[in-house]
């Protein structure tokens, strides 16, 4: 260890008439540390909050969605769902149909999309059989009503031919549970020998699902794609194929093979062009927060400025003794400069741990401060979270201490200049 690196740990140290000094570096070393753990404990709740919402949106509809530019929808989907299969990275696909209709119950209407699916294909694509709260995908088909989960009364079976699945927050909005009867309206009407009347279908609920997305939970029903091909006259047309990818990271470039493979007129988009705006909106308000919290860091920094200017002014006759005996600006330059870096590296160190520490543990301490204080951080019935949450991104996080330490670097060169600059004959002039 070279004799730079010994007297600037000296400096560190505490002495009578350096108190105050000392608590000026406290202080720094703690403005280091509440930047650096605040960083960490931000990102990785938005980071969490994002892996959350994609997690959700995926869930209930595919990673990857070729569409045709054809009039009426899709022919020959078969072997478009062959031809995509033999593409490196696809898991599976299967056909929709995508519509929009309007449901009736009694005198409650609502407006939602209608996706046709296949129930034997859709659970290797999404996860609606997973979020399902009652009732059985596999009756979209029709069938006999079985006793569902959720239904606890004895009711007699009874047949039925077409089924439907509502978002939970549509069923409460219909009022209508598993085994009531909803009418679906479609947008285009048929000629009869009354003239032009409105298509419409009976359906029978036969389940309730709960992605956890209000936009899904309440404009949002599935029913089989049989029963969509015939109600909106398509044959054997379909609006498109639904895809599940190996990896999700990578699904922008399996759309680019399919589309690759595909070619005119079909039209692949992932799920991150899909949701885009979305997306780029968690991505550009991270970055902001990133911004935003390191100015703590920088306020710090400011601290370790005046520390070191304070060290300086009481370490002149020290500085130049150090120069008198054969101390080089550089040999000077580097004892201050080192003097700043410890007391980064120290901040930097503290809030690692300290981040690190409370991210995995932060719904035990949101939930202390929810009962000493009485109120409720997240409303489940408002952000559709049972747990705030992370993930700790390392990438993100080396990046933090990396900026930290930079930083507090940097805050170091000027006194450290001025220091190394100091003539010796002015610091031993009145001693």
């Amino acid at each position: 260890m070279g004799y730079e690196w010994f007297v600037s740990l000296r400096q560190l140290r505490s002495r009578k008439t350096q108190n105050f000094i000392s608590l000026i570096t406290l202080i720094s070393i703690g403005g280091v540390a509440l930047g650096v753990m605040a960083l960490i404990v931000v990102i990785a709740v938005m980071s969490g909050f994002g892996k959350d919402l994609r997690d959700k949106i995926i869930g209930t509809t595919s990673h990857i969605v070729v569409t045709a530019f054809e009039q009426g929808g899709m022919n020959g989907y078969e072997k478009v769902i062959s031809d995509v299969k033999t593409v490196e990275g696809v898991k599976d696909a299967a056909p929709y149909i995508f519509k929009q209709v309007m449901l009736i119950k009694g005198s409650s209407v609502s407006g939602v999309a209608i996706r046709g699916v296949d129930p034997e294909r859709e659970a290797n694509i999404s996860d609606l059989e997973d979020n399902l709260i009652a009732g059985d995908m596999k009756l979209l088909n029709g069938g006999v009503f079985p006793k569902f989960k959720g239904i606890d009364d004895d009711t007699e079976s009874k047949p039925f031919r077409n089924g439907v699945i509502l978002g939970n927050e549509l069923a409460r909005s219909l009022r209508a549970t598993v085994g009531d009867v909803v009418g679906v309206v479609a947008p285009v009407a048929k000629m009869t020998p009354l003239g032009l009347i409105p298509s419409m279908k009976i359906l029978t609920v036969v389940g309730i699902f709960q992605s956890g997305m209000y936009e899904y939970d309440s404009g949002l029903a599935f029913i089989s794609i049989a029963t969509a091909q015939k109600f909106f006259s398509m044959r054997d047309k379909v609006t498109g194929i639904e895809i599940k990818v190996h990896d999700l990271d990578n699904a922008d470039q399996t759309a680019k093979d399919i589309q690759a493979k595909l070619g005119y007129p079909y039209f692949a988009r992932d799920w991150m062009q899909m949701n885009k705006n979305l997306f780029s909106a968690l991505q550009l308000e991270k970055v902001v927060m990133f911004i935003i919290l390191i100015l703590i860091i920088l306020v710090a920094a400011f601290n370790i400025i005046s520390t070191l200017f304070m060290v300086v002014m009481e370490k002149t006759k020290d500085i130049a003794i150090l120069k008198s005996m054969g101390a080089t600006r550089g040999s000077i330059l580097k004892i201050f400069c080192l003097h700043g870096l410890f007391i980064g590296l120290s901040g930097t160190l503290a809030g690692c741990i300290g981040g690190f520490t409370i991210v995995p543990n932060i719904n035990e301490i949101v939930s202390v401060l929810e009962n000493t204080f009485g109120f409720k951080a997240f409303p489940a019935d408002v952000y559709y979270l049972n747990k705030l949450p992370s993930d700790i991104q390392y990438m993100d996080s080396f990046l933090i201490i990396i900026f930290s330490i930079l930083i507090c670097f940097a805050a170091s060169l000027y006194p450290a200049w001025r220091a190394s600059r100091l003539n010796p004959v002015d610091g031993l002039r009145y001693e």
